[in-house]
């Protein structure tokens, strides 16, 4: 989720389905983003290069264009940026994750999170868009990971490429053990620690039934069902109704169960980041619940 972008999010499809057009369904010097490899090639990346997602659709002329345009500044870049593109109709759960409302849209990360500015819809001329791409490149010079010389390839120790490979197929249990391997021997990995909780939030979150909100309404005493309700709510980007469902839990339980609704409070925290106003509000009513 790293924040402002919820890889989960399920809301209803944003954008809008534009006209046939005989664009090609690929990009060039652009690496297509699925559900799959979107911790990896996005949230991962760009703590080494910027990484600009455009949301664009074959279907729409515009976005194709734009698409195009930016792939081949990015082929003259050489690797000091990378370009990730989200096809809204095969992919639109992606999409909505960034709260799109119309194509084509792009956005712009740097350490796993949007740029101020860095975003923008509509089509733009390839100057403007040469400049904004340099803007890019500016801002974040010296302070990420990448983005030395495209001839010294990055050195991947290789359970960290494993790890990545597993993700990138969609394989959540065995990225999971290797992560959790590659944790065991550096308890610091941040990109370990990240991908862990990512992928254990979504696997428990995505095997949830779709009445579970329903269920918990119906029986505020069950620990387990708010659980689940709460997991479906973030899923649908209601993050301080799921957050004020569990810290209600907090108020009517004691002992093991305070204890255990407090645990997974905070574990859900833990999938944004600690400036979220939503988690700086989580964190102060869990605190006035428990004392």
């Amino acid at each position: 989720m790293a924040g402002a972008v919820d890889l989960s999010a399920l809301k209803r499809p944003a954008a809008q389905a534009a006209a046939p057009s005989d664009a090609p369904a690929e990009i060039p010097n652009a690496v297509e983003i699925t559900e799959a490899n979107f911790e990896a090639e996005v949230l991962i990346r760009s703590g080494e290069v910027p990484v600009v997602v455009v949301m664009w659709s074959p279907r729409s002329e515009a976005s194709v264009q734009l698409a195009e345009i930016l792939g081949a500044l990015a082929g003259q870049d050489n690797g000091k940026w990378v370009l990730a593109t989200v096809d809204v109709d095969t992919t639109p759960r992606v999409a909505q994750a960034f709260g799109v409302q119309a194509i084509p849209t792009v956005v712009a990360l740097a350490g796993g999170q949007p740029l101020q500015g860095g975003s923008f819809q509509g089509m733009q001329p390839p100057e403007q868009l040469r400049k904004w791409v340099d803007s890019l490149l500016e801002v974040t010079a010296g302070k990420l990971s990448g983005g030395g010389a495209p001839d010294e390839p990055e050195q991947v120790d290789p359970a960290v490429a494993a790890a990545r490979q597993h993700l990138e197929s969609g394989d959540f249990e065995a990225a999971k053990a290797a992560y959790e391997e590659i944790l065991a021997g550096d308890p610091a990995n941040a990109e370990a620690k990240g991908a862990i909780r990512q992928i254990s939030f979504l696997s428990r979150a995505t095997a949830q039934t779709p009445d579970a909100i329903a269920t918990a309404d119906a029986d505020p005493t069950n620990i387990e069902a708010a659980f689940a309700a709460a997991d479906v709510q973030l899923l649908n980007q209601d993050v301080a109704g799921a957050f004020d469902r569990l810290i209600g839990l907090v108020k009517r339980t004691a002992g093991d169960d305070r204890t255990a609704v407090r645990a997974r409070l905070v574990e859900l925290f833990e999938l944004f980041d600690a400036a979220d106003p939503d988690v700086i509000a989580g964190r102060r009513n869990l605190a006035n619940a428990l004392f």
